[in-house]
C-alpha cells in the first residue's frame, strides 16, 4: 500500500516480514538519533553494571552539531539512568558516556556495533557514532525496521523507550524526563518501543513498534519536514493499519 506520508523513506512490516506499506525504504540515508537503538543494544550485550556510576566528560560534549545538552560536564548518574537519557530524552551526552564506558573503551564499542551490524544480516546499514550526530550514520528503512525489531527483543529497551516519563537521579537529584516521541501514552496508542531522531541531514524520523488489529508493526519514517508533519504521517499509518484489519 502506498500513502500519502511527508517522510521521504516509509516502511510499515509485521512481525511475519510482511510488507504493508512502503515508500523508497532502501535508499541509504542519515538516521540521526535512531541510532540509540543499536547502541542501547552493544551496550546491553556486554553486561556491565547498569547500577554503576558513569560520568560525563568534556569528551562527550557535541562539537559538530552544538546540540543543547540538559547534563553538564562532571554530572554522574547510573549507566542505566544515562540508557533511560538517551533512549527516552535523546540525550546525546549519555549516549556518548556509555559508548565511551564501554570495556575497552571507544574502539571497542566501534568493533561491537560492527560485529552487531553483521549479526543482524544488515549490508546498508553503518553507524559511525554512537549518538547519531554524525550524517555518516546511515541506512535503509527496510533495515532498520530489523534494527527496531531486534531492539525489541530487548525487555530493557522495550521498556524504557516506550516510558511516556521517567524519573532518573543525576548527582542524586531527581530530574524528571518525557518521551521525545508525544505519541507514547497518547489515547489510542499501544506503543512498545520507540525512538526519535532529528538532524538537518536527517530530517525528522521515528522508528517505533505498535500493536495494531491484534499483532505488533514495526514503522519506520525517515526524513520528514517536521515533528508536526512525522506525527501526521504516523496518524495516517495507524489509521490505515485499522482499514485493513477491518476489511
Amino acid at each position: 500500500m502506498k500513502l500519502p506520508v511527508n517522510a521521504r523513506h516509509m516502511l510499515v512490516i509485521d512481525d511475519s516480514g510482511r510488507v504493508l506499506m512502503a515508500k523508497d525504504a532502501d535508499s541509504v540515508v542519515p538516521v540521526a538519533s535512531l541510532t540509540k537503538l543499536m547502541t542501547a543494544m552493544v551496550i546491553l550485550d556486554a553486561r556491565q553494571d547498569m547500577r554503576e556510576q558513569i560520568r560525563i566528560d568534556d569528551a562527550d560534549v557535541d562539537r559538530l552539531k552544538h546540540s543543547r545538552s540538559r547534563v553538564r560536564v562532571g554530572a554522574t548518574m547510573t549507566r542505566e539512568a544515562a540508557m533511560e537519557l538517551a533512549l527516552i530524552s535523546s540525550e546525546n551526552r549519555a549516549a556518548s558516556a556509555l559508548a565511551r564506558n564501554f570495556p575497552g573503551g571507544l574502539p571497542a564499542y566501534e568493533a561491537a556495533v560492527v560485529a552487531k551490524i553483521r549479526a543482524l544480516g544488515l549490508t546498508h546499514t553503518t553507524l559511525a557514532d554512537p549518538t547519531g550526530l554524525s550524517p555518516a550514520n546511515t541506512s535503509t528503512a527496510t533495515e532498520f525496521a530489523r534494527i527496531a525489531a531486534a531492539a525489541s527483543r530487548y525487555p530493557d529497551i522495550a521498556r524504557i523507550s516506550s516510558d511516556r516519563r521517567s524519573q532518573v537521579e543525576i548527582n542524586g537529584r531527581p530530574r524528571e524526563l518525557r518521551n521525545t516521541n508525544h505519541l507514547v501514552g497518547a489515547k489510542g496508542w499501544d506503543i512498545r518501543l520507540s525512538k526519535t531522531g532529528y538532524t538537518d541531514e536527517a530530517g525528522r524520523c521515528l522508528a517505533m513498534r505498535l500493536r495494531s488489529g491484534g499483532q505488533t508493526i514495526t514503522v519506520v519514517l525517515l526524513d520528514a519536514d517536521g515533528s508536526a508533519q512525522r506525527l501526521r504521517d504516523a496518524a495516517l499509518i495507524r489509521k490505515s493499519l485499522s482499514k485493513m484489519a477491518a476489511a
